[in-house]
């Protein structure tokens, strides 16, 4: 039931995701999908989870065996295509908080900081600053990805080559500090 929320928010946009049209999709009546999720808040957690998840193997898988500026490109790159191809879900990990460490939701995220933890280790970043650094990647990727998912590139410059160039001051930033 929630992939195939995930999918459906994927389609119609988070914000427009509902029980009624899960169940209209799944060819079920909404009371049927109460056997499965607690309700709207627990099928948009379980989402967020779902995406965390997906989007931490995809980052974490890309950054193996890489350091330095190729981690940070093979990072930036995964993220960005999982953002983009999978808008609904992604916009279900926005602001969704954790209950406790054990809360997949929590379990999952901490994979993706991980993951992009992993790729600080290629610069010389002192330990007060990871936190800003990881900060400054969430915010270079996640505004591109989010702002190409929603179309908001309309001008003529080559989409691909200002992501790579993003990676290049990121990468030089990076070096830095």
């Amino acid at each position: 039931m929630v992939a195939a929320g995930a999918a459906l928010a994927d389609e119609v946009g988070f914000a427009n995701l509902t029980m009624g049209l899960l169940a209209e999709r799944v060819g079920v009546r909404t009371p049927s999908l109460y056997k499965h999720v607690g309700g709207q808040e627990d099928l948009n957690r379980r989402i967020a989870a779902l995406a965390l998840s997906e989007a931490a193997d995809a980052v974490g898988g890309a950054v193996q065996g890489y350091a330095g500026r190729d981690a940070l490109a093979a990072a930036a790159r995964a993220f960005r295509a999982f953002v983009v191809a999978h808008p609904g879900r992604y916009a279900a990990t926005i602001g969704a908080e954790p209950s406790g460490s054990d809360d997949p939701l929590a379990t999952a995220g901490q994979r993706l900081l991980d993951a992009f933890t992993a790729v600080l280790r290629g610069y010389e970043i002192a330990e007060s600053d990871v936190d800003h650094a990881l900060r400054m990647l969430r915010s270079l990727c996640h505004g591109f990805a989010t702002l190409q998912a929603a179309n908001g590139f309309q001008w003529s410059a080559d989409i691909d080559a200002s992501f790579e160039w993003l990676i290049t001051f990121a990468d030089r930033g990076l070096r830095t500090c």
